[in-house]
């Protein structure tokens, strides 16, 4: 399946010797086995309804190549009236945020599989080789590199002083915003079998938010790296490794104190930021993630193509929006009184906030998919498309 993590090379074997042995024994058995697993219900058709608003695009270009294959995501950057994006080849981009004019671009020549990330004034890019480059935003001056142990999943982020990096080896590691210098590692262990991706880590304060692999949420003191608290959102059960995938691979969000986290196979939960304790918690299962609304409500896309709105402080649904199924939707995000996913066909749902009604729909591609959570700032709504169009539009 094309969202699993690449396998180690004692796994692989050991599957080859397992098809083997088993073609000496009992060949009929393997074909049905891989055949059931290579089936894929397609995606629910688009169902008709009638438009309440009309998103108006304020400006959509085309910011490089896009990403290099379906594994991988371009997640763009806004700070500071910039919009900064990063194709598969490397090639970072900077465009005025209110007319996608180019201010910059520099090719940095190196394989990206997930996007770009800044902060402390810099712009930071991770590279599948494991590196991650600090540049100026103003030119894209390459300020340092620094080498890692492991690809770069998630974009880099940084505050305090403190850059946070996840790589694919289950590690989270605290660099010098000033000189990329490791200040710390956090390892835990990867599954023998896991999904393809991986969370970003959340600064918060003088905590690092990350989840992982196993299905635990971990608070990270920002100066060593030590333990704060950790939450278990997931315990693997089941039989089969495929059952007993717990990743976090959806982006913590943390407001007012307050920490959102979801899990594959596990529970969303709203936990105490300060003590790692849940408010409430509800099983739920998503590898996209989610948005919220403090006191409201939490809005999250699970793993069928389902769209929920979670009541905030109890864990009860308000709705569920169903018509968009396996249509691999990306990360609600909040905008006004709306909730937007993006699809595997370019097009972006704009869902009430109120009742899951839809209200409105546009395709920003008609050949490529949204996979990255789209991002709301000053009342504009910014998406990415797989081939590299970024694009701006105006919430109602």
């Amino acid at each position: 399946m094309m969202w699993l993590q690449r396998m180690r090379a004692n796994w692989v074997y050991g599957i080859a010797i397992a098809i083997l042995l088993s073609a000496l024994t009992g060949c009929g058995t393997v074909r049905n086995f891989f055949a059931e697993e290579a089936y894929e219900a397609p995606p629910a058709e688009l169902t008709e309804f009638e438009a309440e608003i009309e998103p108006k695009v304020i400006w959509s270009t085309s910011t490089g190549a896009g990403v290099g294959d379906d594994y991988s995501l371009n997640q763009i950057w806004i700070n500071d009236g910039k919009v900064f994006s990063v194709d598969h080849k490397g090639v970072v981009s900077s465009h005025a945020a209110d007319s996608g004019r180019r201010l910059w671009r520099v090719n940095l020549r190196v394989p990206v599989v997930t996007g770009i990330g800044g902060g402390e004034g810099m712009v930071l890019v991770g590279t599948q080789g494991g590196e991650v480059i600090a540049m100026t935003p103003e030119k894209g001056e390459i300020l340092w590199r620094r080498t890692l142990t492991s690809e770069v999943l998630a974009p880099p982020t940084a505050a305090n002083g403190i850059i946070a990096v996840r790589t694919a080896d289950g590690r989270v590691s605290g660099l010098a915003a000033e000189s990329g210098n490791v200040l710390w590692t956090h390892q835990r262990a990867v599954p023998l079998l896991s999904l393809r991706g991986v969370s970003a880590p959340v600064i918060a304060g003088s905590v690092v938010i990350a989840g992982f692999d196993n299905g635990r949420l971990v608070a990270l003191a920002s100066r060593d790296g030590s333990i704060v608290w950790e939450n278990t959102l997931a315990v693997p059960s089941g039989r089969t490794e495929l059952e007993r995938l717990v990743d976090i691979d959806g982006d913590p969000k943390v407001i007012n104190d307050v920490v959102y986290a979801v899990s594959h196979q596990g529970n969303v939960a709203a936990i105490s930021l300060g003590t790692g304790q849940n408010y409430w918690t509800r099983e739920m299962s998503s590898r996209r993630g989610l948005d919220a609304a403090y006191g409201e409500a939490v809005y999250i896309s699970d793993d069928t193509g389902y769209v929920w709105a979670i009541q905030d402080g109890s864990g009860d649904s308000l709705w569920r929006q169903t018509r968009l199924l396996r249509r691999n939707l990306t990360a609600p995000v909040v905008a006004g009184d709306y909730v937007v996913v993006g699809d595997l066909e370019g097009y972006l749902h704009w869902i009430a906030r109120d009742d899951g009604r839809f209200v409105a729909r546009q395709q920003i591609s008609r050949r490529s998919a949204i996979r990255s959570q789209p991002q709301v700032i000053d009342g504009v709504l910014y998406v990415s498309v797989t081939d590299g169009t970024v694009a701006a539009i105006r919430i109602p």
